[in-house]
């Protein structure tokens, strides 16, 4: 059978559709990356924000109209659903989060006797595919931020075993990947529910010492889960000069609010240790806005704090309403346009701090991941790949060097990504 995957959201979605590529091609199914071909799809869905939720609605009525006969729908939004409600269209099969990963055994083996095997990695096709291989580590959430659904939709963390994760590891090192990225709804909650009491830094340790896997990525990971055994990696030339710090707000009273476990001179501290330690490091943030009862001042301190602090670039969002969640309740919620100003300004702050922070690698070496290549000419490509420090790369070359690593010299500075010299095509 031809299937059909997509998702909406994070880069967990994306790490649970590979796992479930390989189970679907061990059982004799085809991936492809045109739905219009497909017979089944798997869409797993996303409920973080308002417009999560639109964005998965409107792919499964893509796919109806493109007359896809039979639509698993899972995911966060699937999780969240009073089906009472908003009952889905025919032959949309919804299949709860907790029972996702069971849709290759459930609905596409030929017997019962059908014994799964997993399938050596081949990267998605379409939109999806990525030379870096995203790995599961963890999934839920111990966490009670008041504005998140996500951890209501997946329920408490739960760790992936060591030994699985090596696996998967193995299958990408076979399949020649050149970087993981380590993804997981709690990616810091690692290990504390195994009988070993693990950390992350512990699992990224066993990686690089273990594998010869030439990159680790971390995944967004909460500033408080970086304790001090997770230092020492910052200097590791395999782990990636890349960390993703989920800010939220610049104010310690809209902090509290949210149920937030670090205070801003706590973050501010903690980001200028690791930059003491690998001062070149990209970190990157999310920040909200217009959370409920965010007045000027409040929102004044949090554009102030985040200025200040020169991040490498980030996501804003507007605070949206999460039934279920504390914050739905408070008062004071923000006037949707004020959101809307608020959310420009502070975009505006984190592209000047990403520009200045890119403008300090012009004339420098870094190593870059090839993700694409379009032809040039007869002769040329134009390949386009992000480098360790999460910096998106533009270069010209003699050949498709598609999931190849190379060295790059950047030249300038083209605002959606650098443009660069290939100096040596392979490392």
């Amino acid at each position: 059978m031809k299937i059909f995957l997509g998702f909406v959201g994070c880069r967990l979605n994306q790490s649970e559709l590979e796992i479930l590529a390989a189970d679907l091609r061990s059982a004799g199914h085809e991936i492809v990356a045109d739905a219009q071909q497909a017979q089944a799809a798997i869409i797993n869905s996303c409920t973080v924000t308002a417009a999560a939720d639109a964005d998965s609605r409107q792919m499964v009525h893509r796919l109806q109209r493109l007359g896809v006969q039979k639509i698993y729908l899972t995911g966060c939004w699937v999780s969240v659903q009073n089906q009472d409600d908003q009952p889905f269209p025919e032959g949309v099969i919804l299949v709860h989060n907790l029972d996702k990963m069971k849709i290759p055994s459930l609905f596409f083996c030929n017997t019962a006797e059908t014994q799964l095997g997993r399938a050596a990695r081949i990267p998605l096709p379409g939109k999806a595919r990525r030379t870096r291989a995203f790995i599961k580590v963890q999934e839920g959430c111990d966490y009670h931020c008041t504005f998140c659904i996500t951890r209501i939709a997946r329920g408490r963390s739960i760790s992936r075993p060591l030994e699985q994760i090596m696996q998967d590891i193995q299958s990408a090192i076979q399949a020649d990947v050149k970087e993981v990225v380590l993804s997981g709804t709690q990616l810091g909650g690692w290990g504390k529910d195994l009988p070993e009491k693990r950390t992350i830094a512990y699992l990224v340790g066993a990686i690089l010492e273990q594998t010869n896997i030439p990159q680790v990525r971390l995944s967004s990971i909460e500033p408080w889960d970086i304790q001090s055994d997770f230092l020492p990696l910052l200097t590791n030339p395999r782990f990636c000069a890349h960390l993703h710090l989920p800010l939220q707000s610049g104010s310690l009273s809209t902090l509290k609010r949210m149920g937030r476990s670090m205070h801003p001179e706590e973050y501010s501290s903690l980001v200028q240790k690791i930059r003491s330690l690998n001062p070149d490091i990209a970190i990157t943030t999310d920040v909200v806005v217009g959370f409920p009862g965010e007045d000027d001042l409040e929102f004044s301190e949090s554009l102030s704090f985040v200025r200040n602090m020169e991040f490498a670039g980030g996501h804003v969002f507007r605070y949206s309403l999460r039934t279920g969640t504390p914050a739905a309740s408070y008062p004071n919620q923000v006037d949707g346009l004020e959101k809307r100003a608020r959310n420009g300004s502070m975009r505006s702050v984190l592209q000047e701090s990403a520009k200045r922070y890119r403008a300090r690698f012009v004339n420098r070496m870094v190593p870059v991941l090839w993700e694409k290549g379009q032809r040039s000419g007869a002769e040329g490509w134009i390949m386009e790949g992000l480098s360790t420090n999460y910096i998106q790369v533009q270069a010209a070359s003699a050949m498709d060097l598609w999931n190849t690593l190379s060295r790059v010299k950047l030249k300038e500075d083209h605002g959606a990504c650098m443009i660069g010299e290939i100096c040596q095509d392979n490392r």
